[in-house]
């Protein structure tokens, strides 16, 4: 979230979840979760990252996204998403 703030100040993510459209994907050093959201002012983002870490999956060690379409309010319910 602190990354997607840094990069484009329009956004103010507060809440990423990673298994929205698909479970994410572990590596032995890496999560790639191409069925991600985040949450930015208030609405909900496609998200897509791919993320190398260390073993523990606890330190970012590289991260690259991309923030795609705003989801309706009206799927909000049925991909676990609230206000």
């Amino acid at each position: 979230m602190q990354r997607v703030n840094h990069d484009d100040r329009h956004f103010q993510a507060d809440k990423v979840v990673a298994y929205t459209f698909a479970e994410p994907q572990l590596g032995q050093h890496s999560i790639k979760a191409l069925g991600a959201a985040v949450r930015s002012n208030g609405e909900w983002y496609r998200l897509k990252y791919f993320c190398r870490t260390g073993p523990r999956h606890l330190d970012a060690q590289d991260l690259r996204y991309k923030i795609g379409s705003k989801i309706p309010h009206e799927d909000w319910q049925q991909r676990y998403l609230y206000d």
